[in-house]
């Protein structure tokens, strides 16, 4: 049966800082970087391995997945980015401390915008210094200016249908690197998750999830590695 294994980038530096992230690019700490190496060696310990890898634009995403097949020596494995990959845009939450942020919104605003499944932040503003419209990577690329839960979910299940479930149907070993909410799209789908639940799944930085898939690619078991 094909195998996929789906793993969230390690700690970022704005996960750390406790900062709604979204679209911006940040890196890994050190700590991010620990989690990702200690992800391949414990795949490489449970016997795992990948003929076709998948991750986001974004560097904390792909660091991820070099760090991970550097410790399984599967650095030259094939890697392809996509923007449909990237985490959920935060619009104009994006940089902002959740602290200070509910401080001034309320709580129960933020947790609407966390933890609704269709309704979206805030939109980002033109001029705002999050704004990626002159970055090279997104170019010919609608850049949204926000999204739910519902609009990252809209973009990352036809990129799984076009890219992703062919090769796993082809039985390539696949490995995703991407973010708690492009994966929580695939968990989703997947796992045949309620919209009303799914906001509430946490995905843990660094923790390879593995699923077990029949021939038509629906999960017949879902597990941290760790675990097994």
């Amino acid at each position: 049966m094909p195998t996929l294994v789906l793993i969230r980038h390690g700690q970022s530096a704005w996960n750390l800082e406790n900062r709604f992230t979204g679209w911006w690019d940040v890196d890994v700490t050190e700590q991010g970087a620990a989690e990702a190496r200690a992800a391949g060696e414990l795949m490489a310990a449970k016997g795992l391995d990948f003929d076709q890898t998948f991750t986001s634009l974004q560097t904390r995403a792909i660091k991820t997945l070099d760090l991970a097949l550097e410790a399984m020596g599967r650095l030259w494995l094939p890697v392809e980015k996509d923007w449909r990959l990237n985490e959920r845009h935060y619009g104009g939450l994006t940089g902002l401390n959740k602290a200070e942020t509910a401080a001034r919104h309320g709580d129960e605003q933020v947790h609407v915008w966390r933890r609704s499944f269709d309704v979206p932040p805030p939109p980002m503003e033109a001029g705002s210094a999050f704004d990626l419209s002159a970055d090279r990577r997104y170019a010919g690329i609608d850049i949204p200016s926000t999204e739910s839960l519902k609009d990252t979910i809209a973009r990352v299940l036809p990129y799984w249908e076009e890219r992703i479930a062919p090769a796993l149907r082809d039985g390539q070993r696949v490995l995703i690197s991407a973010h708690g909410n492009s994966l929580r799209a695939l968990v989703k789908h997947l796992s045949n998750i309620p919209d009303d639940e799914i906001t509430g799944l946490e995905i843990p930085t660094g923790q390879p999830i593995v699923y077990e898939l029949d021939e038509r690619l629906a999960a017949t078991d879902r597990y941290y590695l760790s675990e097994r």
